[in-house]
């Protein structure tokens, strides 16, 4: 039995005969609207605000058509969406059959820009359909699809077509379980596109050999100004090249590594990339194991950067000894540029607390924040967890 990501022959066939339907039932439409075209009565209803353009109705019927061959429901937000620019059917179950039947009335679409397909299991098959529409559509801007287990044969497939398509400068590919072989893809894809502003590759498996690769790829892109990389297991060698990567790089304005395992050696090439990169403007290294020898590593490069405005190191076990060491390098530095130094969750002393009052003396404008910051990281979940209000009593 073929799992619900798994390709066969037959789908390839199916979606040739979808292709076919849906353009046979589009091309009816079309032709009993333009059969009625010179009637007042047509005349009066293109006149009226809010009815469907004929150009509607022939791209709803082609995604009609399409989720009939593909034996799928059809979502009823897309058939709502009119000229709509952005498009969010993020949590629909689509699947890759779901996907198959929407690329179809994509292609085309010049009003979509932001496109939102989060957790809806599209799998390699759905990816490589979705990335047909990328490698043909000239509008869309801007695409989610984390969470859809896209697998390194659905990246293969959205690399390539990102590759030929100057338009998209945002994607998000978080939670896919992305590993090495995906590392590759990506790596290749930002060598050649400098139109591609902001990537998102958080919560997933890229390992020291994905460090290796993407590091390199980074020394040489010439266009990313924000990189997510939260969640992976860069470390060792890996956190080291990819930190190199970033001491060449003079595009990156924000950098997002934490909840990694950078360690004091990873932090110690943050430090050289900090020396040489007169760019980045937000770093976040939370959660990375970085002791108070990485700290002090790390204030090397405080001590000369001149554009970092934003540094994030809470929950490292640096000790008051790290955190006071960075502070020490920053007051070095008077052309320092910091506006907000995050230490929360990592014990401090009290003369600790006056080195900070000392150096705001200097750079008024910098904001240090200590103690626990644990609430704000479950907002979300705020809601579930609080206690039901109380049932009134029966009379």
């Amino acid at each position: 039995m073929r799992g619900p990501c798994e390709r066969s022959e037959e789908d390839g066939q199916q979606d040739d005969e979808a292709t076919a339907a849906a353009r046979h039932f589009a091309e009816d439409v079309e032709a009993r609207k333009s059969s009625d075209a010179d009637s007042d009565l047509d005349l009066e209803t293109e006149c009226v605000p809010g009815s469907h353009s004929l150009e509607e109705e022939v791209r709803d019927a082609l995604y009609l058509g399409s989720c009939q061959a593909h034996n799928v429901v059809p979502a009823s937000r897309f058939l709502h969406q009119g000229n709509a620019p952005e498009l969010n059917l993020r949590h629909r179950g689509l699947g890759p059959q779901g996907a198959r039947a929407l690329a179809s009335a994509l292609i085309s679409n010049p009003y979509v820009k932001w496109l939102d397909l989060r957790d809806n299991g599209l799998c390699g098959p759905g990816a490589e359909a979705l990335a047909d529409v990328l490698s043909k559509n000239s509008s869309i801007c801007d695409v989610d699809l984390s969470e859809n287990q896209l697998q390194a044969a659905g990246v293969q497939a959205l690399c390539a077509a990102l590759a030929v398509n100057s338009v998209v400068q945002k994607i998000r590919l978080a939670g896919n379980g992305l590993e090495e072989q995906a590392a590759h893809y990506i790596a290749e894809l930002l060598l050649v596109h400098s139109g591609l502003k902001s990537l998102d590759l958080s919560y997933n498996q890229l390992n020291d050999q994905a460090g290796e690769v993407l590091g390199p790829a980074l020394a040489e892109n010439t266009g990313l100004t924000e990189l997510d990389m939260k969640w992976n297991h860069l470390r060792g060698p890996g956190a080291v090249a990819f930190a190199k990567g970033l001491e060449a790089n003079i595009f990156l304005k924000v950098l997002d590594i934490s909840h990694n395992g950078f360690g004091d050696s990873g932090a110690s090439a943050v430090a050289e990339a900090l020396k040489a990169n007169n760019v980045l403007e937000e770093l976040h290294m939370s959660n990375n194991r970085i002791s108070a020898v990485g700290a002090l590593s790390l204030g090397q490069g405080l001590r000369v950067n001149q554009t970092l405005k934003i540094l994030i190191v809470s929950r490292n076990p640096m000790q008051n000894e790290g955190c006071s060491g960075l502070l020490k390098s920053v007051q070095d530095n008077p052309e320092s540029a910091l506006q907000l130094l995050d230490f929360s969750d990592i014990k401090v002393s009290r003369e600790f607390g006056d080195l900070a009052s000392s150096l705001k003396v200097i750079l008024p404008g910098l904001c240090i924040k200590t103690g626990a910051q644990r609430m704000q990281y479950k907002k979300e979940l705020l809601p579930v967890l609080s206690e039901a209000p109380p049932v009134p009593a029966s009379k």
